[in-house]
């Protein structure tokens, strides 16, 4: 009888998977460990003979899985010492999480934002304005608007007064963080965000429960469309 037990396709590595690796396999070759530098991007892309986008891609996949953070203004600041497994599999690892995440984020924060349109109170909505003006001076300044980011959703959590909701939301806390940070490093994608935060607040702000869980749920899959998530050659 013959076995159908297949083995699985073999998939392809990705270029910024390769670049990863080889940044990675640098970075031990070097000796370089946590808070140190790697050189700025435009003179990395030259040395790997690759793109600045292809570059800056691989970058975020490292920051995503904890190895890297991208300061503006700061460069690329090594955050722990280089994982012993091989990076592409942890880079692989995440995205093959990401859905999920991204159906839970929708399910919580869409019923969330409809909450808050109906029980903020002045002071929330001072808090969800105040998050809105972090993001656009940060992203007027170059930035990403990550701080900005995670703070209007954590005041649109308050804003809802659901203790068991907000629990929720505590536990996904890291695993969103992972995908507030590749969405943000897409190109434009800062300001589309601003632009779908600003639709929630204005719901919350006019009480429209409605219209705060369509704009936060439009919101939430606009933010999704990560390049993790897309083939690519």
């Amino acid at each position: 009888m013959a076995d159908d037990r297949f083995p699985r396709p073999v998939l392809r590595t990705r270029l910024y998977e390769q670049v990863a690796e080889q940044i990675t396999n640098w970075i031990s070759e070097n000796g370089l460990g946590v808070g140190d530098r790697l050189p700025p991007e435009r003179e990395l892309a030259a040395r790997l003979g690759v793109s600045r986008a292809t570059l800056s891609q691989a970058l975020v996949a490292l920051e995503v899985i904890g190895v890297v953070m991208v300061r503006h203004g700061d460069g690329t600041v090594l955050t722990e010492r280089v994982r012993t497994g091989p990076v592409i599999d942890a880079i692989r690892a995440h995205a093959d999480r990401l859905p999920e995440i991204i159906e839970a984020r929708d399910a919580l924060e869409s019923k969330l934002a409809a909450l808050a349109a109906v029980r903020r109170t002045d002071a929330d909505l001072a808090a969800i304005r105040a998050a809105l003006e972090e993001m656009e001076r940060d992203i007027a300044a170059g930035g990403r608007g990550v701080e900005g980011d995670e703070q209007f959703h954590g005041a649109v959590t308050t804003a809802a007064r659901s203790s068991l909701l907000a629990q929720m939301m505590g536990a996904l806390e890291d695993l969103i963080k992972e995908t507030r940070l590749e969405s943000l490093s897409q190109p434009g994608r800062p300001r589309e965000s601003l632009a779908g935060h600003q639709r929630v607040a204005d719901a919350i702000a006019a009480g429209d429960a409605d219209a705060a869980a369509q704009a936060m749920h439009d919101h939430v899959m606009l933010v999704s469309d990560v390049a993790l998530l897309r083939e690519q050659p």
